[in-house]
């Protein structure tokens, strides 16, 4: 058991049950042209989270720890789409519809996939997703319990909806829940504060927050690297 710096308190960092998730850092949301940009958005606010992900995750390859992606989106024939997310917001193009890299948020699209910064290699899984939580019409939780994992570290985008999401149904299923503060992020700086101070709020309701240079340097004492 090793110490990891965190909010409201130190985390309890056990290797032999964590594992590394991270969430939806897919090019339709992180990459100039795509889906996020489509709706308005500034790109350079989630970009800001790509180094600090990839200094993470060649840290905790190295240790050999499980490391586990998602990426929200949905089948070609949108048959797991909700005609009510289709059409939120009102914009003129919508899931679904072409975009710059393809079909937009559809499965087997460029768009819907990770960034190459962060592509998964061999041996990582990697979940699709139809909905904001990733535990929600998956089969993640069959993938931590068979693996014994216990600890989830949180990074991936947005803070304030898909990571905020996921961390409560992880709370609710019994996980303990690390969430990087550098390495998540949302396209509104303030959803971002915000959605950090809501998981540690009231002695930490949802999970810790904390920063990767601190596990890193754990990673590093531990002799996992």
């Amino acid at each position: 058991m090793a110490v990891v710096r965190a909010e409201p308190y130190d985390f309890a960092f056990d290797p032999a049950q964590a594992a590394l998730l991270i969430i939806d850092m897919q090019r339709d949301f992180l990459e100039p042209g795509g889906f996020g940009e489509m709706l308005g958005n500034d790109v350079g606010q989630l970009r800001r989270a790509i180094e600090p992900n990839r200094r993470l995750l060649a840290a905790w390859r190295a240790a050999g720890l499980p490391v586990i992606h998602t990426r929200e989106g949905h089948r070609p024939d949108l048959s797991d789409l909700p005609p009510a997310k289709k059409v939120r917001g009102g914009g003129k193009t919508t899931i679904g519809d072409p975009g710059p890299m393809g079909r937009i948020l559809v499965r087997g699209e460029a768009g819907h996939d990770i960034i190459p910064e962060l592509y998964p290699i061999a041996g990582e899984p990697v979940v699709d997703k139809p909905g904001k939580g990733a535990f929600f019409a998956t089969d993640l939780e069959a993938i931590l319990k068979h693996r014994g994992v216990k600890q989830l570290v949180v990074t991936g985008v947005t803070t304030e909806v898909c990571v905020n999401t996921t961390v409560r149904e992880a709370n609710d299923r019994g996980f303990d829940c690390l969430v990087l503060a550098d390495c998540t992020g949302s396209y509104f700086p303030e959803f971002h504060a915000m959605g950090l101070n809501m998981i540690k709020a009231q002695g930490g309701i949802f999970g810790w927050v904390g920063d990767s240079a601190d596990l890193i340097a754990t990673l590093g004492a531990s002799g996992m690297k």
